[in-house]
């Protein structure tokens, strides 16, 4: 079965190489390791994560603008829509991150407890959990 792979990279944005085996394989050796912060799934793209949620801030911030200057309902909504889709992209970005670290990087005690954290997240993204 092919995996599929969601990224959290713009069309236009340069997209790391990223080596045969995975990243996962260097997070998984960097999270078995004694380090200080536990390493997360998101760790590896942790600069376009934070960069893509400013920019979901800042328009956050222009709806304020809009609803402040009295605009188009249609308008604001058509932003809404937008940031929502931007959000799903993130959550997405973060679940493939867990799905590929803590997951199957997770000791074999550990994998069924996971699973289940992960597939009742993705219920609350559906709205049905």
């Amino acid at each position: 079965m092919p995996v599929i792979r969601l990224s959290l990279f713009r069309s236009t944005e340069a997209k790391p190489s990223i080596p045969p085996e995975g990243i996962c394989v260097n997070l998984l050796a960097m999270s078995r390791a004694k380090t200080t912060s536990p390493v997360r799934g998101y760790m590896a793209t942790k600069d376009q994560l934070l960069t893509r949620l400013r920019r979901i801030e800042g328009q956050v911030r222009g709806i304020q603008g809009m609803v402040a200057d009295d605009r188009y309902c249609i308008d604001v909504l058509t932003q809404v829509a937008a940031i929502q889709a931007a959000l799903d992209k993130v959550a997405l970005g973060l679940l493939d991150g867990h799905a590929h670290t803590c997951v199957v990087g997770a000791e074999t005690e550990q994998r069924d407890e996971r699973t289940a954290e992960m597939m009742a997240a993705i219920g609350r993204l559906l709205g049905r959990g």
